[in-house]
Order: C-alpha cells, then sequence, then structure tokens
C-alpha cells in the first residue's frame, strides 16, 4: 500500500516564516540586553576604582611624616639645675627651650619675636615630648649635644609634600615666606628627611595634625566588636537553633520569626537611641565606653546572624537528622554531634559578615556619645573611647590639609579590616562547606 507523504500545513510554514524573520531581531536585542549589563558593570566598577584612587592618593602621603634634624644641646641648667637626676624634676624641665635654643643656633641670624616665632613654628610641640622621653629612658644624654630628628610642624609637612602651592600670596597659604626660606635652606643641607609615620599608628587622637593617630580608635573598635561577639554570637548561634530545631510551628514562633526579619533591616541609628535610653539612661552604664557601644551593635548585628544561622542550619539535609535519630541519638545529641557541625561554616560566615557590618557603623555610636574627643588610648571595656568610622567622621569635618590626608589614610585602614574580614568569611565558607 502506497503512502502518500502530506505536504507541511501551510499554518506551520507561517509560523516557521514569522519565527526565523524575528531571530536577527531577537538576536540583536539580546546582544543590546548584554552590552546594557557590560556597560552598567563597567559604569560600578569605573566609579568604584574612581572612588579608591581618590582615597588613596589623598590617603598615602599620611602613611610618610616630615621630620627636622635639629642640633639639642641637653642643657644641665635647663633640665636638672641641682643635678639630682630626680625623675621628678627631669619630667616637668623645660624641654621646649632646648628645641627652641636648637633652632636659634640653625638659624642664629634671626631675630624678632615674630621671626622667631615663626621659626619656631617649624617643628611641632612634640619635640619637647621627645627630648624628655629621651632624657627619661636615658639620664646620661644630660650634658650631651645629639643631632635629633623631630617631628616637622604641619604646615612643613604639607609643604614638603606639595600640597601647599608656593606661587600663592602669602595671605593665602598658612606658611609664610620666611618659613618657605628656612625650608629650602634644611632641605639643601639635608636636614629634613620624610620617614615612615609611626605616630599614625601609635597614638591617639590630638588637635594637631602631625600628632593625630588612630591607636585610640583602632583600640576602642577592637574592644567594641569584642564586646559584640561575645554577646551576638552565642545568643544568635543558640536562638538559631532553637528556632529552626526545637520550636513549635504556631502564632508566636511565626511573630518572632517576622520581628527578626524586620529588626535586620531598622536603620542602625534606631539602636543608638535604643542603646541611649536603656543603657545610658536607665542602667546608666558610661558614655562613650567599648562596653555600651559592644551592647548596642551586638542588638544591631543579632537579627543578621540569627538569619544566617537559620539558613546554614536549612542547608544540612534531612538525612543527617534522620540517620542520627535512627541509630538512637536524642534530638539534642542530632544537633549538637551532627547538624551543629555541619553548619557551623555557615554561621561563622555570617557572624563575620555581621561583625564587619558592625565594624562600619558609626550612627548608633554617636548616639551613646563615641563622638568625644578622646586624646587617651582605652585601656578597658569602660575606658572613654572612639571608633575608627566615628574617628574618620570627626576627621573629615577639621580644616587643616593634614587632616584630609589622615582622614583618607584611616578609610583606608578601615576598608583593609572589611576586606580582611569578608575575605575571612569566604575563607572559612570555602574550606568547610561541605557540598551533597
Amino acid at each position: 500500500m502506497n503512502k502518500t507523504i502530506s505536504s507541511p500545513d501551510p499554518l506551520q510554514r507561517n509560523i516557521k516564516t514569522i519565527v526565523n524573520a524575528s531571530l536577527p531581531r531577537r538576536h540583536a536585542a539580546e546582544r543590546r540586553f548584554r552590552r546594557y549589563g557590560l556597560i552598567a558593570v563597567s559604569l560600578g566598577l569605573s566609579f568604584v576604582v574612581l572612588m579608591f584612587g581618590n582615597i588613596i592618593s589623598k590617603g598615602y602621603p599620611a602613611f610618610w611624616q616630615t621630620y627636622v634634624q635639629v642640633p639639642i644641646q641637653f642643657d644641665p641648667a635647663v633640665i636638672d639645675p641641682q643635678g639630682t637626676r630626680d625623675p621628678q624634676a627631669l619630667q616637668s624641665a623645660d624641654y621646649a627651650a632646648l628645641v627652641r635654643a636648637g633652632m636659634r643656633r640653625m638659624f642664629p641670624t634671626v631675630e624678632g619675636r615674630l621671626e622667631l616665632r615663626a621659626l619656631y613654628g617649624l617643628v611641632s610641640s612634640d619635640g619637647a615630648r621627645e627630648l624628655q622621653n629621651r632624657v627619661l629612658q636615658n639620664p646620661e644624654l644630660i650634658g650631651a649635644e645629639q643631632n635629633i630628628w623631630l617631628l616637622a610642624s604641619a604646615n612643613v609637612d604639607t609643604l614638603i609634600k606639595g600640597n601647599i602651592e608656593r606661587s600663592l600670596d602669602e595671605t593665602e597659604r598658612p606658611i609664610k615666606d620666611n618659613q618657605i626660606g628656612w625650608v629650602d635652606q634644611l632641605q639643601a643641607a639635608g636636614q629634613i628627611e620624610k620617614q615612615f609615620n609611626t605616630i599614625l599608628f601609635n597614638s591617639g587622637d590630638s588637635r594637631e595634625p602631625e600628632q593625630a593617630g588612630i591607636r585610640g580608635a583602632l583600640m576602642g573598635s577592637f574592644y567594641t566588636l569584642l564586646v559584640t561577639f561575645l554577646l551576638s554570637f552565642p545568643i544568635g548561634v543558640a536562638t538559631a537553633v532553637y528556632l529552626e530545631e526545637f520550636a513549635p510551628k504556631n502564632r508566636w514562633t511565626d511573630l518572632i520569626e517576622v520581628n527578626i526579619n524586620n529588626l535586620a533591616a531598622v536603620p542602625s541609628i534606631v539602636f543608638g537611641l535604643l542603646g541611649l535610653a536603656v543603657f545610658i539612661n536607665f542602667f546608666g552604664l558610661p558614655r562613650s565606653a567599648p562596653l555600651v557601644g559592644g551592647l548596642v551593635l551586638s542588638l544591631m548585628t543579632l537579627p543578621v546572624i540569627i538569619i544566617a544561622g537559620r539558613a546554614a542550619l536549612t542547608s544540612v539535609p534531612p538525612s543527617i537528622r534522620e540517620a542520627a535519630l535512627g541509630v538512637g541519638a536524642s534530638k539534642l545529641q542530632m544537633v549538637g554531634h551532627h547538624v551543629l557541625p555541619l553548619a557551623m561554616p555557615g554561621m561563622l560566615t555570617g557572624s563575620i559578615i555581621g561583625m564587619a557590618r558592625a565594624l562600619g557603623e558609626s550612627a548608633p555610636l554617636l548616639m551613646i556619645g563615641m563622638v568625644a574627643f578622646i586624646v587617651d588610648v582605652p585601656k578597658g571595656l569602660t575606658d572613654p573611647a572612639t571608633v575608627l568610622p566615628v574617628q574618620i567622621y570627626l576627621w573629615s569635618d577639621l580644616p587643616e590639609r593634614a587632616f584630609v590626608e589622615r582622614t583618607s589614610a584611616a578609610i583606608m585602614v578601615l576598608l583593609a579590616f572589611m576586606i580582611v574580614m569578608n575575605g575571612l568569611a569566604i575563607v572559612l565558607r570555602k574550606r568547610f562547606e561541605r557540598r551533597w
């Protein structure tokens, strides 16, 4: 029996023709969409590069500081006129007079009160403290003469780094013509050089830009994050375990879950107001203390840790639970010995990300007084302190050009810590993550 081959349906031929005709247009639309995506990514990366480039270009000079070599005569008549070598007498001596005498020896022709004041202004007031420390550490220096590298003033440092336009009129720049001439003479004689700025990492805040450092803010951030981690991590993990593994599913647990999710989106300054009202006004805890800052940040990071912990617990396959229960383990043993160890990498990752967020917060800490001007480096949880984001905020509001460098340098340090913490979270996830 002959089989007749039916010709294609005209409707099918028409659909195929329409589809083939639309393919070039669809492919062109796909290519345009890809180009738009590439342009968007490129724009985003270019803005990020521009931001980082601007911060680095302004901040890296702060890691170097200008010093002036001054011949210092450790005059016994000034330091220890009684010759007793009493530490109290050595500490209270007029070391600034030694610095001024050294500057006059370098420029003996400078006379007049105003010119001498301008000459002394080449060196920071930190020079007297440097000489005091040297004498207290080695009283044998009394009576000797040495060339000491002393910290230059902020204006001299800014001039050496090229951030002051010499061609401007004297009234329009912070450094005078005679000071520029003296600086040029010192440079020609090799008595000015830039050294690594250890003060930035070893000192607390100061009104003088060349003496300002971030050590106080770093220690304040460390103590604050320590309190935050010690409170939020165990409470967050325990809450996640209870809600995911033990809590009955009813309206109350649903209400708790909704509130936890809502708290994760609450603006951080609200937690600052809560800390001000509860921890300071009600409980009477000290203002501007890392203890209170850690309590406030713990409230802020708890929802993030709980949500991340529950997600990590959910990712553990049910077969793990069933196998543990099948061999006779109790529910507590099943969770503690099997589920929790497998979920811990995800919990640690969420905790580190929450801590990184807490590290960059300033708004809630401003509300509890951590915006105060703190010179001393904190030594405990109840000492007055500030944190690195707040220190950046304070410096950014100051008019001196040298504080612009320190603000950018502090931002670089903060970004470095946040990159390290986020990198640690990625490493932990990759190292300990189990795939089923």
